[in-house]
C-alpha cells in the first residue's frame, strides 16, 4: 500500500499538471515594464525553459537569462535561451556527473563550472579552503582577498561561475585543483535614482503586478489582499531587524520567496540550527548567519518538536535588541528573520481549542517569544500553487530587485502615515513597533519614495494593524498576565473618526474568536481555552475540553437508523449522497472509503461531493479524518492525471477540516464505506452509481445529483458493527 504524498513524489507535479504551453501574449503592462527598465526585466517563463535538469535557485538562472535574454525582441530571446542552455550544459555540474566534470577539467587543463561555493578556515595551516557542492571537490586554496569580498562564502555558501585549473603534484597533501577565479551570481550594482525616477510611470496596481510577476506569480490569479500576503514576504529583505511567522497548509508557496527569490537571503530547515551557526561559534569567535545575511528564513519552522532552550533564549534577546551576547562579548546584526511552517488544522478549529501558534515547538510558545514577532501572515489564506498562478509576464531580474531593497534597507518610512492617520494611545510600544516596521517595509516596496494618498497608505496601514494584531490575540489566549490592559487595535483619520481593524478570522468566526476571559478560573485545567462568546442567543455557553479523546464522535447516531437494504435500478433518479449515505455517516469523527474507481475526473467530482456533505454537516470548529483506499491507474499517462486529481481534492478537502489521507492499494475489490461510530456501508457499485455527466455545461446533474440518472442497478447494505475506541478504522 503506497500514500498519495509517496507517489506524487515520483512525478514532477507542476510538470504534470501543465497541459500544452499557449503562446506568450504581451500585455500592456509588459510593455511598460520593457520601456522603463530596459535590460532589467526577464520575461519569467524562461526560467522554466532553461531550468532542464539544473537544480539550482532561480536567481541563478535569471542573473543569465539577464545576461543574454533582458529584452522583449522575440528573436533576441530565443537566442538568449539558447545561449543560456549552452552555458548550462557546458558549465553548470550535475552533482551525479561530477566525476565526469572532473576528467574534462584534468583533460583541458582549465574549466569553467557553475556551482555552490562555500570556504572554510583551514586553521591548522593558515589557509581558507572552498569546497565544491556539486562538483565534490573541497580543499581548494582561495585567497584571502576574495573571502574578505564575498564573506557569505564563510556561511552558507554562494553560487558562483568559477575557472577550475588541474595540477597533478606528486606530493600526495596537495590539491591538484586549482582556482583559478570565482565571481558570484548577482549583480554588480543598480541605479536607484532612475528606479524611483520610472516608477512614476506606473499606478500603485501596475507596480504591485510587476511586483507579483518579478517573484514569479500570476497577479490576475491574486485579489488585492493576496498581492499584499505575497509582498509581505519580501518584507524582510527590505527592513532591518524584521520578525515574521507565517503557517499555513503545505503547497501554497511559503518558502519559495526565500529559497527563490533573492541571493541575499539563506533558508534553512528549522531543526539544523545550533546557535554556533546561527550567532557566533564561541570556540572560533566567528559570528554566524545573522551577521552576512539580510534575511534568515527557518523552513518547517513548526515541524521541529526539538528545540534547544539556549537557542531561543538568545534568539528572543535578538529579535528585541537585535543584538546577543556569546561569552563577555555582545554582538549585533541586522538580519531579519522568517519562521515558516505547516497547520494541520482549519483556524476554527485552532481559534476554539488553542490558538493560532497551536503548531510551533512549546519553546517557541513562550510569549515573550511571540511577542517580538512583528506580523503573522494568514498562510491558511493563500491558495495552493497551481500552474496557471505562475508568471509569464515581465519582470524584475530577482537579483536586480534584490540589490535594490537592499539599498533600501537604511531607510525608515515608519513614520509616513502620520501625515493622514493616528494610531490609539493603548497600543503598547511593542505592538506600535510591530505596526511601524511592517507598514514601513510594505511602503519601501509599493511606493518606495515615500510618497503616497491617504487611500493607498489606509489600505497598508490596516493590512500592518491586522498581522500585529493576529499575534497579539495569541498571545492574550496562552498568557493570562497580559489581559489586564485593554488594548484597542485602531487608528483615527485627520477628522478623529476612528477605525477599527479586525483580523479576517476574526470577522469570519465571531463566535470562536471572541473569548469570555473570566469563564474559566486561572490556574484550573482548561486554563488558556476560556469560553467562547456567542455572537448570538445560544445555549450556555462550556469550557473547551482539550482532552476529549480524538475518536469520540461529535454526537450519536441518531437512534431512528435501522440495518438492511436498499435496491435502485438502472434509470432511476433522486438518488443522492445526501438521502443514500449521509444519515449515516453525520456525527462519525472518522471514516474509510474503500473504492477501487476514483481515476476519471467524474468519479474525482462524486468524492469530492462526498466531503463536501460532510464539510457542510460539521461544526466549523470540528474536523473528520476520511481515510480513500484506491487502486492506482496503472497506465503512467493517466495515472499522473489521477494523482494530480486526487490532491487538488485533498487541497480542498483539508482547507475545510476535512483531512483526507489517500492510500494507493492494487489488492483491494470491495467497495464500503467504515465510520467510527459503528456503521458499515456496503456499496455494490461503489461511488460511481450515475451515468457520466453529458456535455451540456447548463445539465442540472452537474450540480444536483439528483437529477442525474443511475447507470445500472445497484444495492446498497447498510450493517451495524461494534465500535473500537481508539483504533483507526479499517486498520
Amino acid at each position: 500500500m503506497t500514500n498519495l504524498e509517496d507517489a506524487l513524489g515520483e512525478i514532477d507535479v507542476l510538470a504534470a499538471a501543465e497541459t500544452t504551453d499557449a503562446a506568450t501574449t504581451k500585455s500592456a503592462l509588459d510593455d511598460k515594464i520593457n520601456e522603463h527598465f530596459a535590460g532589467a526585466v526577464v520575461r519569467k517563463d524562461l526560467v522554466k525553459a532553461v531550468r532542464g535538469n539544473a537544480v539550482v535557485p532561480s536567481y541563478v538562472l535569471e542573473y543569465l537569462l539577464g545576461q543574454y535574454a533582458a529584452s522583449d525582441d522575440e528573436a533576441t530571446i530565443q537566442a538568449g535561451i539558447d545561449s543560456v542552455r549552452q552555458i548550462l550544459a557546458t558549465h553548470y555540474v550535475n552533482r551525479n556527473e561530477h566525476m565526469l566534470v572532473k576528467s574534462e577539467i584534468r583533460r583541458k587543463g582549465r574549466h569553467r563550472v557553475i556551482d555552490k561555493v562555500t570556504v572554510t578556515l583551514n586553521e591548522k595551516n593558515d589557509v581558507h579552503e572552498a569546497e565544491f557542492e556539486n562538483l565534490q571537490v573541497k580543499g581548494v586554496i582561495i585567497d584571502d582577498v576574495t573571502v574578505k569580498q564575498n564573506p557569505k562564502l564563510l556561511v552558507g555558501g554562494v553560487w558562483c561561475i568559477c575557472d577550475i585549473e588541474y595540477f597533478h603534484s606528486d606530493d600526495q597533501r596537495v590539491v591538484p585543483w586549482i582556482l583559478g577565479s570565482l565571481k558570484p551570481i548577482q549583480v554588480a550594482g543598480v541605479d536607484i535614482d532612475h528606479y524611483y525616477e520610472a516608477r512614476k510611470a506606473f499606478t500603485t496596481d501596475e507596480w504591485i503586478d510587476l511586483l507579483m510577476q518579478s517573484i514569479g506569480l500570476n497577479p490576475e490569479q491574486f485579489e488585492q489582499r493576496g498581492k499584499l500576503i505575497a509582498l509581505t514576504r519580501l518584507i524582510p529583505f527590505v527592513e532591518r531587524n524584521y520578525n515574521i511567522v507565517e503557517l499555513g497548509p503545505k503547497g501554497t508557496g511559503k518558502s519559495h520567496t526565500f529559497s527563490e527569490f533573492s541571493p541575499n537571503g539563506i533558508l534553512i530547515s528549522g531543526g539544523e540550527v545550533t546557535v554556533a551557526k546561527l550567532f557566533v561559534n564561541n570556540a572560533s569567535g566567528r559570528i554566524g548567519l545573522v551577521g552576512y545575511w539580510d534575511c534568515v528564513a527557518f523552513d518547517e519552522f513548526a515541524a521541529n518538536r526539538r528545540t534547544d532552550q539556549n537557542l531561543v533564549n538568545v534568539m528572543k534577546n535578538y529579535l528585541a535588541n537585535k543584538s546577543f551576547s556569546r561569552g563577555t562579548s555582545i554582538y549585533g546584526a541586522e538580519a531579519s528573520m522568517a519562521f515558516i511552517g505547516n497547520t494541520t488544522h482549519t483556524v476554527p478549529y485552532m481559534l476554539k481549542n488553542s490558538d493560532l501558534f497551536d503548531e510551533l515547538p512549546d519553546a517557541y510558545r513562550d510569549p515573550a517569544w511571540l511577542d517580538r514577532i512583528h506580523h503573522y501572515l494568514p498562510g491558511w489564506e493563500v491558495a495552493p500553487i497551481r500552474s496557471e498562478m505562475f508568471s509569464a509576464g515581465y519582470g524584475f531580474v530577482v537579483d536586480y530587485l534584490a540589490e535594490v531593497l537592499r539599498a533600501k534597507r537604511s531607510e525608515d518610512f515608519s513614520d509616513k502615515y502620520k501625515d493622514y492617520f493616528t494610531l490609539d494611545n493603548s497600543i503598547s510600544t511593542r505592538d506600535q513597533d510591530g505596526i511601524r516596521k511592517t507598514f514601513s517595509g510594505l511602503m519601501k516596496l509599493v511606493h518606495p519614495t515615500g510618497e503616497a494618498t491617504a487611500d493607498e497608505v489606509r489600505t497598508l496601514l490596516e493590512f500592518a494593524i491586522e498581522g500585529r494584531k493576529r499575534v497579539k490575540d495569541s498571545i492574550l489566549r496562552i498568557d493570562a498576565t497580559m489581559r489586564d490592559t485593554a488594548v484597542h487595535f485602531r487608528y483615527a483619520d485627520k477628522t478623529g473618526v476612528w477605525q477599527d481593524v479586525a483580523t479576517r478570522e476574526e470577522s469570519q468566526y465571531p463566535q470562536l474568536y471572541r473569548r469570555n476571559w473570566d469563564a474559566v478560573p486561572d490556574g484550573e485545567p482548561g486554563d488558556g481555552v476560556p469560553t467562547v462568546i456567542a455572537s448570538a442567543p445560544a445555549p450556555e455557553s462550556s469550557t473547551a475540553s482539550l482532552a476529549a479523546a480524538p475518536d469520540v464522535p461529535a454526537e450519536p447516531a441518531p437512534a431512528s437508523l435501522a440495518e438492511g437494504h436498499r435496491d435502485f435500478v438502472a434509470g432511476q433518479r433522486g438518488v443522492s449522497y445526501e438521502t443514500l449515505l449521509m444519515p449515516y455517516l453525520r456525527g462519525a469523527s472518522k471514516i474509510t472509503v474503500t473504492d477501487p474507481y476514483i481515476r476519471m475526473p467524474h468519479q474525482g467530482r462524486n468524492f469530492a461531493d462526498l466531503l463536501s456533505l460532510l464539510a457542510a454537516a460539521k461544526d466549523d470548529a470540528d474536523e473528520i479524518d476520511v481515510v480513500l483506499v484506491t487502486t492506482e491507474e496503472s497506465k503512467t499517462e493517466f495515472k499522473h492525471g489521477q494523482l494530480l486529481m486526487l490532491k487538488s481534492i485533498k487541497d480542498a478537502s483539508d482547507a475545510v477540516g476535512v483531512r483526507l489521507a489517500v492510500r494507493l492499494d492494487d489488492t483491494i475489490h470491495d467497495r464500503r464505506i467504515e465510520t467510527n461510530h459503528g456503521w458499515r456501508i456496503d456499496l455494490g457499485k461503489g461511488l460511481d452509481i450515475w451515468q457520466k455527466p453529458s456535455d451540456n455545461p447548463f445539465d442540472f446533474g452537474r450540480n444536483r445529483q439528483e437529477f442525474r440518472l443511475i447507470g445500472s442497478a445497484f444495492t446498497v447494505h447498510y450493517v451495524k458493527v461494534p465500535i473500537v475506541p481508539d483504533t483507526e478504522v479499517a486498520q
